[in-house]
């Protein structure tokens, strides 16, 4: 049969990718030959395909993508040469060293890419083999965002504006539930192209989040200030079907946009009612968060520094007397302003105290002030930006208001 993959990554542009994460290797883990990947969005990231199994990417020489299952499609979706079946992890040496590029004696790892027990199934069987944490190296290799990853995410964001801001106000209305309108919103950003896929580091996704009204300061475990009631416990995303938009309350919508892969996040309030409605001290409380974006926005070039814009976030808040809804209320509260996007809505660096490494062009940030307000909901921003040599560029729309329903 004659197959044809929908879209293949060209050698050249995995190349680049490669030597970044061989710089990053040779920086942080100076003794390593080579770094052993895992997880199946690196494998992606660094392939062009979803493949089950783990890559070798040796620090001089080709690549050696080894799968369980599935060659056939990926040799038909990734430009790399070696993409060999194994069974177990006892091959490895031998099927490398066929393919020209040895395993190293010391090797990176992708320890967060692997189960604590196919961890210790690997070093049983490569007893010979020295282990380094290289997840680093992969975070800082994807902070870095090359054209052509570029030209993906930004088209994504503007999808993703047309998606919130122009298409979905026109189909929700005062009196749906958060249910009905999540499933409006599915609606529209399918139309947009949304692939249907979400991907955080570390839990589950779903759509995102509809909150109306009191719905936004739900207790929540999600990282991220938004809390809602969901689904259900077992499935607390989307909306609840017993929560309805009253008149004259807010509806925070904070839904991530997937174009083949790569992710945009951003955050709309709407309000079930006309602007002069709208209390002063909500209208306050949001403008702070535009005020507190624009500030970021300004200073998110080559050199800032991720901790000071989060410090300096945090004054402003204080200064305005918002401190304490800010980035939500009570244990909803979180300790941080935004995060690196990309295949994975949250990627490294953060904007939170710690994260002192200068950001450099080509790094993608969204920024989520917000404000939690007790008896009412939640209101504020989040968007996407590129860094550029000058400001901060919004991927995702400019503008930045609540937007009225009636």
């Amino acid at each position: 049969m004659d197959f044809k993959a929908i879209e293949r990554i060209e050698a050249n542009e995995l190349a680049l990718r490669h030597e970044r994460c061989r710089r990053f290797l040779m920086e942080l883990c100076p003794d390593a030959e080579g770094i052993l990947v895992f997880s199946r969005l690196n494998i992606y990231y660094l392939t062009g395909t979803l493949g089950a199994g783990l890559l070798w990417l040796p620090l001089e020489g080709e690549p050696v993508l080894l799968l369980r299952r599935g060659v056939e499609r990926a040799r038909l979706e990734s430009s790399l040469e070696n993409i060999i079946e194994y069974r177990s992890f006892s091959q490895l040496p031998g099927l490398c060293k066929e393919a020209g590029s040895p395993l190293g004696t010391v090797c990176g790892a992708e320890m967060t890419g692997i189960t604590w027990g196919l961890a210790q199934l690997l070093t049983s069987r490569l007893p010979d083999v020295k282990f380094r944490n290289a997840d680093m190296v992969l975070n800082k290799s994807r902070a870095l965002k090359t054209p052509w990853e570029m030209n993906k995410i930004r088209l994504a964001g503007e999808r993703h504006h047309a998606a919130l801001y122009k298409t979905l106000p026109e189909r929700i209305r005062p009196g749906m539930t958060e249910r009905e309108i999540s499933h409006a919103a599915w609606n529209v950003f399918f139309e947009h192209g949304h692939s249907g896929n979400l991907r955080m580091s570390d839990q589950d996704i779903f759509l995102g989040h509809v909150a109306a009204g009191e719905s936004a300061n739900y207790p929540s475990h999600f990282n991220g200030p938004v809390g809602l009631m969901g689904e259900h416990p077992a499935v607390p995303y989307m909306g609840y079907a017993g929560a309805v938009w009253k008149r004259n309350e807010p509806l925070a919508c904070d839904i991530g946009f997937c174009l083949e892969g790569y992710q945009t996040d951003k955050t709309q309030i709407y309000w079930s009612g006309s602007r002069a409605s709208i209390p002063e001290d909500i209208l306050r409380a949001h403008e702070l968060c535009v005020r507190v974006q624009e500030y970021a926005a300004h200073t998110l070039r080559p050199g800032a520094i991720p901790s000071e814009i989060y410090a300096r976030a945090m004054e402003m808040a204080e200064q305005a007397g918002q401190s304490e809804g800010f980035m939500s209320l009570g244990s909803n509260k979180v300790p941080f302003l935004g995060h690196s996007i990309g295949l994975h809505i949250d990627e490294w660096p953060v904007f939170a105290k710690g994260f002192d490494e200068p950001i450099e062009e080509g790094m993608v940030f969204a920024l989520e002030p917000k404000i939690g307000i007790p008896g009412v909901g939640m209101v504020g921003v989040e968007n996407t930006f590129e860094v550029t040599a000058g400001d901060g560029v919004c991927l995702t729309g400019n503008s930045f208001e609540i937007l009225c329903v009636e």
